[in-house]
């Protein structure tokens, strides 16, 4: 049933950032199996093959290199890195200068930010960590200046996922054990899951906007409550 609602939804132009891997990939096929028109920026090759997908190899930081892209209706930043001196530069900057490129106009739809359940938490790396908590504040800052257009704009902030950004802990059984402890649903998510959770924020949802939406199968309520027995 799902299946035929969305292939009777109305098709957009999606754009999407960081396409060629991790959840951009899988956000990118979500799009194109459900009939749409994608772009996809990235600064490796496409991960993608299909005739209604295009592929530009660009650096999201290189404002004046971005190709140009007229129409999109839908703007997904998926781009990003982890614990490196470009996580700013990546995270926050490249967003920042995609969005203001395709996505503060008239005729977008909608634009989601991919940030991450750390920037609620303040755990993970410093820079990383700063990066995604700029994620979030400009979210609201977007959401607010497209919102005269009829268009939304929200983050979609993931705790774990099985990428390979996160080998070095997926792939280490003693630290995944010690994740999974922190984890109540005792696992991650996919990138599968996320790109669901990107096209109802984005080609389903036309009212929600502002908001910083935790994914994280219940890591981030794991308080531990302390008290005598």
């Amino acid at each position: 049933m799902r299946n035929k609602r969305e292939k009777n939804e109305k098709k957009y132009r999606v754009l999407i950032t960081g396409a060629s891997g991790g959840i951009g990939s899988a956000v990118a096929r979500k799009f194109l199996y459900a009939g749409h028109d994608v772009a996809g920026i990235d600064i490796r090759d496409a991960a993608v093959t299909d005739p209604r997908y295009t592929h530009y190899i660009c650096d999201v930081r290189d404002a004046e290199a971005l190709p140009d892209i007229p129409g999109v209706d839908i703007l997904i930043n998926a781009a990003g890195t982890q614990n490196g001196p470009d996580d700013i530069g990546v995270n926050l900057e490249g967003l920042i200068a995609v969005t203001e490129r395709y996505g503060v106009r008239y005729g977008i739809r909608s634009v989601l930010n991919i940030g991450s359940a750390s920037a609620h938490t303040g755990s993970e790396f410093p820079r990383y960590v700063a990066s995604k908590g700029g994620v979030m504040s400009y979210t609201r800052n977007v959401a607010k200046r497209i919102a005269p257009y009829g268009a939304t704009c929200n983050s979609l902030d993931p705790g774990g996922v099985l990428t390979e950004l996160n080998d070095p802990v997926v792939n280490d059984r003693k630290l995944w054990n010690r994740i999974m402890k922190e984890t109540p649903l005792r696992r991650w998510a996919s990138p599968c899951e996320i790109a669901e959770w990107a096209y109802f924020l984005t080609a389903v949802d036309s009212f929600c906007t502002g908001q910083c939406i935790v994914v994280d199968g219940g890591e981030s309520i794991n308080q531990r409550f302390v008290w005598p027995e």
